[in-house]
């Protein structure tokens, strides 16, 4: 009998899983990043800090250590190497503001001046000195932005800056940019296989996502359709597409490079562009085998060693 009573406990949270997936996707998938969080022991906070109410991931204790996520992305996208980076230093990664779940307010300018400013608030806001600024992606051109404008702060704000497979710097063409030179929106997912079609496109190795996780996350993104092209125009289509190379040769702070080899999104060969606007700011540039546009979550160990040793160095 206790056996027939769990097979009837199992079989009624199975459906209610079920239905749950279908009739509010959002939940599962809010749940199962919470379940990540407890894992590598991050803390969600929220807080109003100038025009957005910010919300972002923190853990550990120790120097400080800024993770700013990329186009499409989220403040999850660190989990994977936080508790590593946790051990020695206070880790922090937020939702940039209109991304994930931080505030996105209507006719709001999301492009990297105004992003870079908004950071800039951020960090003043939380009293943070002495950062260490990681960037990926489109976040490594707004990091590269807030660098510059750090050289100049009374008091200056940032330790050292890494950007890793960072927009905002020229690079050899590939598929993927002369798509969105077009105007098109190679990240666009509007159903099932839209969602495999971009996951294939930012990892080497795509992860399966299962049922109901794949429909919360193809939901967020038709709903964030709209607001993900006009960035795209702002932060590639424009006259700012390459600020951050421009604004790199301002950064006073030891800078590191990380890439991955096989880029197919933003090609290594921009790593060669901020090289040279970085000149003698640049303390290394390392390319990682393995991944492809986000090695954060194909090689989180890797690239926990390779920021611990760029930092142990500053010393």
């Amino acid at each position: 009998m206790k056996t027939g009573r769990w097979l009837l406990v199992a079989a009624a949270a199975l459906v209610a899983l079920l239905v749950l997936g279908w009739l509010a996707p959002r939940v599962v998938l809010d749940g199962y990043f919470a379940a990540l969080r407890v894992g590598a022991g991050a803390e969600r906070h929220q807080r109003v800090i100038g025009d957005h109410a910010w919300v972002w991931l923190e853990s550990g204790a120790g120097p400080p250590v800024l993770l700013l996520h990329g186009f499409t992305g989220m403040k999850e996208n660190w989990l994977p190497l936080v508790g590593d980076l946790a051990q020695d230093f206070r880790v922090i990664a937020p939702d940039l503001p209109g991304w994930g779940a931080s505030e996105r307010v209507d006719g709001a300018d999301y492009g990297y001046a105004a992003q870079a400013q908004r950071l800039q608030e951020y960090i003043e806001a939380l009293a943070l000195q002495e950062v260490v600024l990681v960037g990926h992606s489109m976040g490594g051109g707004i990091a590269a932005l807030v660098a510059a404008a750090d050289a100049t702060a009374s008091p200056p704000r940032l330790r050292a800056l890494v950007l890793m497979d960072a927009s905002g710097a020229q690079f050899e063409a590939n598929a993927f940019g002369r798509e969105v030179l077009r105007g098109g929106h190679p990240f666009a997912v509007a159903d099932a296989e839209d969602l495999r079609h971009y996951l294939a496109l930012v990892f080497a190795d795509p992860p399966w996502v299962p049922w109901p996780l794949s429909r919360a996350m193809v939901q967020r993104r038709i709903a964030d359709r709209r607001f993900e092209q006009d960035v795209l125009s702002a932060i590639s289509r424009s006259d700012a597409a390459f600020a951050p190379q421009q604004a790199a040769a301002a950064v006073q702070v030891p800078t590191l490079l990380l890439w991955c080899r096989d880029d197919r999104v933003i090609d290594a060969s921009a790593a060669d562009s901020y090289a040279v606007a970085l000149g003698a700011r640049l303390h290394g540039s390392e390319l990682l085998q393995g991944c492809n546009h986000m090695p954060m979550m194909e090689r989180p160990a890797a690239v926990a060693a390779a920021l611990r040793r760029f930092i142990e160095g500053l010393r």
